[in-house]
């Protein structure tokens, strides 16, 4: 008798859990189309209808059978008017314009002032590497005739004292020393006509040409190379 009177009971109470949850309101979300196509909706709770305070639910795309939100994109953000000139820099073009032809200008009157006198700084002609035991230096003005001087050094050393430039090309023979060899080349004046304009050859024991240039020197002024003999 208790067995079956727990048995009664157990079913009388799952029956009524069964009519409570039935009992429950559910709520419903109708959708509505816009009159601009887009999809709204409206919520009830309780029988009263809540609309979705003005919210709009992109149209959704189906994508290997999932459902995805279209993402609406901006289509009115403020666009920045091109321009090939810096507002911030200069009031309108005419200034940055203004600018350029004094920098090319000053560019210019300096190239001119470097023509006239010649290089006013050391001009460094690289360095290069020779298995020969001995080069010979050779130079000439490859300008006009005008009485230009140069004074020699190798390694700090003066080796000519003063050497005229003539048309046709002088030097003389040196022994290199293991590792660096630099040649330094004076301008000790400009001649009749500035600058100080010559044309250098180094060439090793079989007169192949190690390296070679022209400078165009102010009054002491240096041009430099080094040579490295491995």
């Amino acid at each position: 008798m208790r067995l079956l009177f727990l048995v009664i009971l157990c079913l009388f109470s799952f029956t009524l859990q069964a009519q409570i949850d039935s009992e429950q309101k559910s709520l419903t979300i109708p959708v509505i189309e816009s009159e601009e196509g887009d999809i709204q909706e409206e919520v009830k709770e309780e029988g009263k209808p809540i609309k979705n305070q003005g919210f709009i639910i992109p149209k959704e795309d189906n994508i290997n059978g999932l459902t995805v939100p279209k993402q609406k994109q901006p289509t009115d953000l403020p666009k920045e008017e091109f321009s090939m000139f810096n507002k911030e820099e200069f009031g309108n073009p005419g200034e940055l314009y203004e600018d350029r032809i004094k920098k090319h200008a000053s560019y210019t009157e300096l190239k001119r002032e470097q023509q006239y006198r010649g290089n006013t700084t050391t001009q460094f002609f690289g360095d290069h590497r020779t298995k020969s035991k001995n080069i010979n230096i050779v130079y000439r003005d490859y300008g006009a005739f005008d009485g230009d001087h140069i004074r020699v050094f190798i390694n700090g050393d003066v080796v000519k004292t003063s050497v005229l430039l003539t048309p046709d090309y002088s030097g003389f023979k040196f022994k290199l020393v293991d590792g660096i060899n630099k040649i330094d080349f004076l301008a000790l004046d400009t001649g009749q006509v500035s600058p100080n304009t010559a044309e250098f050859q180094i060439l090793d024991d079989f007169g192949d040409v190690i390296s070679g240039n022209q400078w165009n020197l102010a009054k002491g002024v240096k041009a430099s190379i080094i040579v490295i003999k491995e």
